[in-house]
Formats: C-alpha cells, sequence, structure tokens
C-alpha cells in the first residue's frame, strides 16, 4: 500500500501514518517466515534482490521518510526529483513492508520466471520510475480540476503502486482465472480494479491515486506503447555495445545446428563456410562443440546431396582429379560426374 502524507505549508505534520513498531517487528518476522517457507532457492534473483533492497531501505533508510515520500510540491515545484527513486522503496512501518514484499513475491516469481531476470528487472526499473510520474500527473490534473492545493500536498511512499502495475501485467500474461475478494468470484482481469476500490474505502490512509497510477503504467505496457518503447531503447542500447555482450550467430545445418561466436560475414565465419562449402575433407576441430559425438566429417548436418558432393570433392582431390582453376568469382570448376558416379566414389571414400 501507498501511504499518505499529507504535507502543510508550515511545518511538515503527517496526515495518516503509523509508527514503525520497532520493539516487535512483527512484519519482518512474517516476512522471514514466508521467504524460509518458499524456499530462498525458489526465489528468482531479481525478485530476491528487490525484496533485499526493500528490507535493507526499511532498516537503514536512505533519508527519512518525510524527505523521501512523493509529492508534487516536493518532486516538481521544489525540484527534489531524487524522491522518483527513492519513494517506492520506503516503507511507513514493517507491517506496511510486509504486506507489499509479500505481493512482490507471488507476482515477481511468476513473472521473472516468464519475461527472464534481464528483462524483469528492466521492467521494475521502468515501472518504479513510472509510476512515480504518473502518479505526480494525476495529482497535478486533480489540483487544476477541483482548485484544491491538498493534491499537490499528499506524498506516498511504498511499492505498492509497481506492485498494481505488475499485477496488470501477470494478468496478462497469465489470463484467465477467477479470484475470490470478500466471498465474491470476480475474474483476474479485473481484479486491480476491485481491489483499488476496496483498499481506499477499507483503508483511507492509502493512496487512492497511487495505486491508479500503477495500474495505468501497466495498461500502458500491455495494451499501449510502452513495451514497444522499452524493447526500441534496449535494442539501441544493445547496439552501441554498451550493455550488449558477444554476441552468438546460429547456424543450424540439418540436424546438427549450433552456436558460433562469429558471424558469417566476417573472415573467420567465411573461412568455416568455405570449408563447408569448398572441399575441405575434414571440420576444423573449433567448428564442433567440445559436447558433439563423434561424427564422420562427411555425415554431420549435411543432406544426402551435400554429402555425395563432398564424399566427390575430397574423393577427386586425393587422386589429383579436382580441377584448382579459378573463375574470376573464386569458385571451384570441375566435371559434373553422373549419379552412378557419385554413389561410386562415395563408397569408395567411406570403405577407404
Amino acid at each position: 500500500m501507498w501511504l499518505c502524507i499529507l504535507v502543510a505549508n508550515n511545518p511538515l505534520y503527517v496526515f495518516q501514518m503509523r509508527n514503525r513498531h520497532r520493539g516487535s517487528n512483527l512484519g519482518l518476522l512474517l516476512l522471514a517466515s514466508q521467504v524460509f517457507q518458499l524456499g530462498i532457492d525458489n526465489i528468482p534473483p531479481v525478485t530476491l534482490a528487490t525484496l533485499g533492497l526493500n528490507v535493507y531501505l526499511f532498516l537503514f533508510p536512505f533519508k527519512p521518510l518525510l524527505q523521501a515520500c512523493l509529492s508534487v510540491r516536493e518532486a516538481y515545484w521544489y525540484r527534489d526529483w531524487s524522491r522518483l527513486l527513492l519513494s517506492p522503496f520506503h516503507h511507513a512501518d514493517d507491517m506496511h513492508l510486509y504486506f507489499n514484499m509479500a505481493s512482490l513475491l507471488w507476482k515477481g516469481i511468476r513473472l521473472e520466471r516468464k519475461l527472464g531476470g534481464a528483462w524483469f528487472a528492466y521492467l521494475l526499473s521502468v515501472f518504479s520510475a513510472l509510476t512515480g510520474l504518473v502518479y505526480l500527473l494525476l495529482e497535478m490534473g486533480l489540483t487544476h480540476m477541483t482548485e484544491d492545493s491538498s493534491y499537490s500536498l499528499q506524498c506516498a511512499v511504498g511499492f505498492s503502486g509497481v506492485l498494481f502495475g505488475l499485477k496488470v501485467v501477470n494478468n496478462h500474461y497469465h489470463p484467465g482465472g477467477t479470484t475470490y475478494i470478500l466471498g465474491l468470484p470476480v475474474a483476474n482481469r479485473y481484479t486491480c480494479w476491485v481491489e483499488l476500490v476496496l483498499i481506499h474505502i477499507m483503508n483511507p490512509g492509502t493512496s487512492f491515486v497511487g495505486h491508479l497510477a500503477g495500474i495505468l503504467v501497466g495498461l500502458l505496457y500491455t495494451t499501449g506503447p510502452l513495451k514497444s518503447l522499452m524493447k526500441t531503447f534496449a535494442g539501441f542500447v544493445t547496439s552501441t555495445g554498451q550493455y550488449g555482450g558477444q554476441q552468438t550467430y546460429y547456424n543450424s545445418s540439418g540436424y546438427s545446428g549450433y552456436g558460433r561466436p562469429y558471424p558469417p560475414n566476417s573472415q573467420y565465419g567465411q573461412q568455416s563456410f568455405n570449408r563447408r562449402h569448398y572441399g575441405a575433407p575434414y571440420r576444423q576441430q573449433n567448428d564442433i562443440p567440445p559436447s558433439a559425438p563423434p561424427q564422420h566429417p562427411y555425415t554431420a548436418g549435411l543432406s544426402e546431396d551435400e554429402q555425395y558432393e563432398a564424399a566427390l570433392r575430397a574423393s577427386l582431390n586425393d587422386r589429383g582429379g579436382f580441377t584448382q582453376a579459378r573463375s574470376s568469382h573464386d569458385t571451384y570448376v570441375h566435371s559434373n560426374p553422373t549419379l552412378e558416379e557419385i554413389r561410386r566414389l562415395r563408397l569408395q571414400r567411406f570403405n577407404s
């Protein structure tokens, strides 16, 4: 849940903020129990790291809560944009932390396994910042429409805005199903909207606008342009070489496709292409992956016609019959034998 804090003109005061129960830390105990029940090995690394970051910043906050919460006044008027990064990862008390992190565990395990760790980390980063921006825009819009400046003074902290966005994404990738809320069956596609209203009714201190911002960001990803923009930006960053590792180009020939760490049009790729197509009697050692079983040089990954041609070239080469006359296009020229001669030469080559 995003906790609302109302900031008056002077001094700052808390509108509805629960005290941190430093004596019991019941929420931390419940969270630790939840983690050990699941098993640390069963929690994907990005989800586990995000949970660890939230717990660490709860125990050792980077800034006091009133200096980390997000509001139009503090972020936009006073240009304290660091709150966009700080507010999602700070929580008001241990139970606030527990409920958010328990929700993160369930959503993170499913989404990280679906999307992969790198993309899920990217998704969390974008959602964390963008949810805050949408929150500011909504609060500014409410301030102008109602002419009530209190909307611009409301400060929010917590990870639940991001979690509402993840809930939309999770329902998108895992469609169907029903969730029971207060005993009533609700289709999963609508649960985020029902929860948005119920949480605000049952706990008015939570940020309705913050949760709504998360839902809107999730919809921007699933039905809007956000996903395409993220893919475009990720491709641009990778193409510049800043984050892209060694690229692997795959050659799938027949039944023995495997990866090689150089493109086909490079010097080494061309040499490998020439060895396979212009009559080298054996493949080089680095053309065959170490785990590949021993294979005959003419059968691994070649069709029957290619096997005929390979056997013919090797046989003619051994007998001195392979004409090395090169044309202007750097190809080899030799006579065209009949199919029966190809089979005979192939059998002779294999028997030898």
